[in-house]
């Protein structure tokens, strides 16, 4: 497929909010897609070049990209930026200046292919090294030099992150359903394999060369994350027994969820995967190297929780310090400073085989004989199994003493079920009538945009943030759910503003339904979840969940999960409900 055609579908992506148009406008351009190129479009359809866990970032800043606008347009940076000040959208900057430029507009134009943009792309990506960045400079000025200023308007957004089609691979699900059978049945066969392996281009391509037959023959591949398993809510432990019969009872930490690949020889030694499939290897060497010491096996797959302590007092770390490990520099020194345990509560592979179907007590077995009794860093989470509601609360509450967030209770007989879809993990964080009151959970919800201080918050740089949920699991849109003005730190207000100029949007994003006497005053990306507490929830006409927060409360920003993961619309109710 030549290039400009796949432009020919973005722009028609771009100019619809309808999610059937958008499902409909993909599954068209999937059917005339080959299957040598269709991994590559879903990437490109996505704003990148490579599966999340692949860790391929473009890390190609705004001022460099004023920079190739300028160069290939033969037009000053001071032009361009106040161009793209007064557009707001560096692509559409591009595309207005290159059709403008006469030279540009009568000269002609080479076919580039998709394989060849994509090429040239990834090329750009993988530079590193002395001279890189100019390097990085060139290949885009030549691809924009190769290309008009309709497909030059994609390749500015895409190195950017700001492709601004307004959907992520759960549409892309929808489409290849779509594209297979005209609607969307086939749906939940194809998030299923996706969980498993998840590669939406991969998955894609198998489609696309063998039909939904060939989804069946995907298996764990060790070294790409499985999608996490995911906890739901119930009222209460009698509830808890009631739904889920016998079940294992185990802490419910309060760090970062780690999904560790590892074997003992191999093209890789380890993998370590965050629950938004982010590959966090090289960012904790500390669990890296105890894994060779105190693993017994040819290879495995652990699913667990990674939590900062202090080697002095042996006492859990709060989430806001062992969060300080997920960083890209000086990774040596914060891995002495806050030094990690590596809590694991699951088995999925083992030598070569995947356990995924296996009821928990067997996984449990397999996991108890791999992991070393003595083990200092790689340790088994602790567990009670029973089937008293009593039992559960008791060790629910012990959780709370150590620190700890509560506990997590699992179905004893049940698989790993990755993704979130039935009751086989519940969470118990706190009962309605306990010391802290409020709701029995706390939201993850998406910042929408922010506010503007005022008075004493002027030097913040804001003074209330607007907060959504998503529409639904299937969908991308997020509706309102509050404005949060008060309940936060000096210093958190300051962290809001800090994120929020990161991901500023010169226009309210497509996915948003906010009504307009909620506008905020400075719009952000759908990029940033923060952990919300509040009183109870009330139902709402003003906002577009038909729900509110009363008194809310920032709790922490979630750099550990992305918009995906955030709380939907029937969560939401579902909480309202439990709170009587």
């Amino acid at each position: 497929m030549e290039f400009k055609e796949l432009v020919f579908y973005l722009a028609q992506l771009e100019a619809t909010a309808s999610r059937n148009k958008i499902t409909e406008i993909l599954a068209a351009l999937f059917k005339k897609t080959s299957e040598k190129e269709i991994d590559k479009i879903c990437y490109l359809c996505l704003g990148e070049l490579a599966p999340a866990y692949a860790g391929l970032d473009f890390n190609f800043a705004e001022k460099l990209m004023i920079r190739v606008v300028a160069r290939a347009t033969n037009l000053s940076e001071t032009v361009i930026r106040k161009e793209y000040k007064r557009i707001g959208d560096l692509g559409e900057v591009a595309q207005k200046l290159k059709t403008e430029n006469l030279r540009l507009a009568i000269e002609e134009k080479k076919s580039l292919s998709v394989d060849d943009v994509y090429e040239r792309l990834l090329q750009m990506a993988k530079e590193s090294g002395g001279g890189s960045v100019e390097r990085k400079i060139n290949v885009m000025i030549r691809l924009l030099d190769d290309l008009d200023g309709s497909a030059g308007k994609y390749i500015v957004r895409i190195p950017l992150g700001k492709l601004r089609l307004g959907f992520s691979e759960l549409t892309i699900f929808d489409a290849l359903s779509w594209m297979i059978g005209g609607d969307k049945t086939n749906r939940q066969i194809i998030e299923e394999a996706y969980n498993v392996r998840a590669d939406v281009g991969q998955i894609a391509k198998i489609i696309k060369k063998e039909g939904l037959v060939g989804l069946k023959k995907i298996k764990i591949d060790l070294g790409v994350p499985i999608v996490s398993a995911l906890c739901q809510r119930l009222d209460n432990p009698e509830e808890m027994i009631k739904k889920m019969g016998k079940v294992a009872v185990e802490p419910k930490y309060d760090g970062t969820r780690l999904q560790v690949h590892w074997q003992h020889s191999g093209d890789f030694k380890v993998r370590a995967f965050t629950r938004n499939l982010e590959n966090v290897t090289a960012m904790f060497p500390d669990i890296t190297q105890a894994l060779d010491k105190e693993v017994k096996a040819k290879n495995v797959i652990f699913d667990g929780e990674a939590i900062g302590y202090d080697p002095k007092t042996n006492k859990f770390l709060p989430f806001q310090e062992t969060i300080k490990r997920k960083r890209k520099y000086l990774i040596g020194d914060t891995a002495k400073e806050i030094p990690l345990k590596y809590f694991v509560f699951d088995i999925l592979y083992k030598d070569g085989q995947d356990l995924l179907t296996l009821p928990l007590n067997e996984r449990r077995q397999i996991l108890e004989k791999v992991l070393l009794p003595q083990a200092e860093r790689i340790k088994l989470s602790p567990q009670i199994v029973t089937e008293k509601a009593e039992e559960i609360r008791s060790f629910h509450h012990q959780q709370i003493k150590k620190g700890l967030e509560g506990a997590v209770v699992k179905k004893w007989t049940a698989g790993y079920d990755p993704g979130r879809r039935g009751f086989t993990w519940v969470k118990f964080k706190q009962e309605k009538g306990k010391k802290g009151g409020g709701l029995t959970d706390t939201l993850d919800c998406v910042v929408m945009g922010y506010f503007k201080g005022k008075g004493k918050r002027t030097d913040f740089g804001s003074g209330a943030f607007l907060v959504g949920v998503r529409e639904s699991i299937n969908s991308d849109k997020i509706l309102t759910i509050s404005k949060i003005g008060t309940g936060l730190t000096d210093e958190q207000w300051r962290e809001i503003t800090k994120r929020g100029q990161k991901v500023v949007s010169k226009q309210k994003p497509d996915v948003y339904s906010v009504p307009k006497n909620l506008t905020p005053d400075v719009w952000c990306q759908p990029k940033i979840v923060v952990e919300i507490e509040a009183d109870n929830i009330t139902k709402s006409p003003l906002h577009t969940a038909q729900y509110a927060l009363r008194f809310p409360r920032l709790v922490r920003f979630r750099d550990d999960k992305s918009v995906d993961q955030s709380t939907t619309l029937k969560e939401a109710k579902k909480i309202y409900q439990l709170q009587g």
